[in-house]
């Protein structure tokens, strides 16, 4: 049994991880520049942190069967944790707490067909 959660456990950590390439290539493509992956405050980890015309994206990557439950996934608590982490991540840059941002979420089903909703973490 131990083995079978250990396995589980690996092949949920490598399907977060493919989601999160997923999510970065899309917002890469369209322009925007990485500036963290899995960035740690003492708030909260944030998936991706990126940048395009000095508007950064806090986003959080959520892979499921489809895209209702990956989106169910989401919490408003962890919303608050990932809004935290910003705050801290935003007080690192130049403009800090004045720096344009939004915050998004990446879904990503188990085809790999992915949705990004902007300012999604807004309506929590």
């Amino acid at each position: 049994m131990i083995g079978t959660l250990r396995e589980r456990g690996r092949a949920s950590y490598h399907a977060g991880l493919s989601a999160e390439d997923r999510i970065e290539r899309a917002y890469t493509d369209d322009g925007h520049t990485v500036l963290a992956r899995r960035w740690r405050g003492r708030g909260g980890e944030i998936d991706l942190v990126l940048c395009k015309d000095d508007v950064i994206s806090f986003v959080e990557v959520k892979k499921a069967r489809d895209f209702a439950r990956a989106a169910e996934s989401l919490r408003p608590s962890q919303a608050r944790r990932i809004a935290t982490a910003a705050e801290e991540f935003l007080a690192t840059q130049p403009r800090g707490a004045l720096t344009e941002c939004s915050f998004d979420v990446g879904l990503v089903d188990q085809t790999g067909a992915y949705e990004i909703i902007e300012n999604a973490l807004l309506l929590q």
